[in-house]
C-alpha cells in the first residue's frame, strides 16, 4: 500500500471527512436553501461543545494555576486549526491586558501560514518540538494542540513535546478516539460530525475550535481576576472606542459621575481597576497600585483590604439600572 493509500484510508475512518450523499446535489439548490443547510449545521455545533464542558473546565483549571505563578498559554496547530490558536492569542493582550508573551498562538510553517499554505509544515512533529524548544517550555505552562482530525503530527507532536517538558497539554479534536486526545493529559473531542462540504473543516469543525478556545481563553482569565463580576477591567484602551468603553466600565462598576470617573483614571494612568478601587475603595492611585499588586491582580481581594471596608460584590450596573444582587464569580480571591 503506498503512503497516499494509506493516509487515504486512514481519512475515511475519519467522521470529519465523511461524505454525504444527501448532500451530493447541493450546487443545485437555491441559495436561500444553501444557507437555510448550513445554518442548521452550524446550529448543532454548540450541543457538541457543552458535551464536553467538564474536561473543558478541568483543563481550564489546571492553566489557570499555572499561569498564576507565572506560565504561559500556547496554542498549537496548523491551517485552520492554527490560525484560530493564533486569533484566541492576539484577541487576549486588548481584551484582558495580557503581555502578548502569556498567550501564544504557533502555526505550523510561522506567521506566513496564516495566509499562505506552508507546503509540508503540517506533516512535522519536529517542527512543533522546534517550535516549543524555541520558547522554552516549562513546567508551568500549558499547551494546547488543535486539529480537526486529530490526527496532524504538528498538533500531536507539539503536544508530545510539551509533555516531555512538563507543561500541562490538552488536545483539542472533532473526532472521537483520536491519537491526539490521548497523547494529551486532557483529551476535547467535540465531534460536530461531516460536514456540509466533504472535508472541509473550517465550517463546523472550525466553529467548534472557536467556541472552544473562547472558554479556554476567557474562564481562565475570569479565574485570573482580569474582570470584575462580567466586566473586562483589564481592558486595553489602546483605541478611542476601548478609551470611551474603558470609561462606561468604570461608570458601571462604580455608579459614579464622569468626574470622579476621569480624576479616577488620571490618578491610575488610565487604568480601569486601578481607577474603580480609587473610586470604591476610597484611596489614591499608589495605593490602589499597590492593594492590587498585594491581591494578584483580584479587584475583589483587593477591595476588602481597602481602608473603607469597600464592598466587594457585584458591580452595582448603576449606569443602565442593572441588578445589583448577582453573586460574586466561584473562586474569586
Amino acid at each position: 500500500m503506498t503512503a497516499y493509500a494509506a493516509l487515504r484510508a486512514q481519512l475515511d475512518t475519519l467522521t470529519t471527512e465523511a461524505f454525504r450523499p444527501e448532500l451530493a446535489e447541493i450546487d443545485r439548490l437555491s441559495t436561500l436553501e444553501i444557507t437555510r443547510l448550513m445554518n442548521a449545521e452550524d446550529a448543532t455545533v454548540p450541543a457538541a461543545v457543552a458535551g464536553q464542558l467538564e474536561t473543558i473546565a478541568a483543563a481550564v483549571d489546571g492553566i489557570a494555576v499555572r499561569m498564576a505563578r507565572g506560565g504561559r498559554l500556547v496554542y498549537a496547530g496548523a491551517g485552520t486549526a492554527g490560525r484560530m490558536g493564533v486569533l484566541d492569542a492576539s484577541e487576549c493582550p486588548p481584551t484582558f491586558n495580557t503581555d502578548p508573551a502569556r498567550v501564544v498562538g504557533l502555526i505550523a510553517g510561522g506567521p506566513s501560514a496564516m495566509v499562505k499554505a506552508v507546503e509540508g509544515a503540517e506533516d512535522s512533529a519536529e517542527l512543533a518540538a522546534e517550535d516549543l524548544a524555541a520558547l522554552g517550555i516549562g513546567p508551568d505552562d500549558s499547551v494546547i494542540g488543535i486539529s480537526a482530525s486529530g490526527r496532524t503530527p504538528y498538533a500531536i507532536g507539539a503536544v508530545e513535546a510539551a509533555r516531555a517538558r512538563g507543561a500541562l497539554t490538552v488536545g483539542l479534536s472533532c473526532n472521537a478516539g483520536s491519537a491526539l486526545a490521548a497523547a494529551a493529559e486532557h483529551g476535547i473531542e467535540v465531534v460536530v460530525g461531516p460536514e456540509l462540504l466533504t472535508g472541509s473543516t473550517r465550517l463546523k469543525a472550525g466553529t467548534a475550535q472557536k467556541l472552544v478556545l473562547n472558554l479556554i481563553s476567557t474562564v481562565t482569565m475570569i479565574r485570573l481576576g482580569k474582570t470584575y463580576g462580567n466586566l473586562m477591567v483589564d481592558v486595553r484602551a489602546s483605541n478611542e472606542k476601548l478609551r470611551a468603553r474603558s470609561r462606561r466600565i468604570v461608570a458601571l462598576a462604580t455608579g459614579a459621575p464622569d468626574t470622579e470617573i476621569e480624576a479616577a483614571l488620571t490618578a491610575t494612568g488610565g487604568e480601569v481597576k486601578d481607577a474603580i478601587l480609587v473610586i470604591l475603595g476610597g484611596v489614591d492611585g499608589p495605593t490602589a497600585a499597590r492593594l492590587l499588586t498585594a491581591s494578584d491582580g483580584h479587584l475583589r481581594a483587593a477591595l476588602a483590604e481597602a481602608p473603607t471596608g469597600a464592598p466587594t460584590g457585584a458591580p452595582t450596573g448603576a449606569a443602565t439600572g442593572a441588578p445589583t444582587d448577582a453573586p460574586a464569580a466561584p473562586g474569586s480571591r
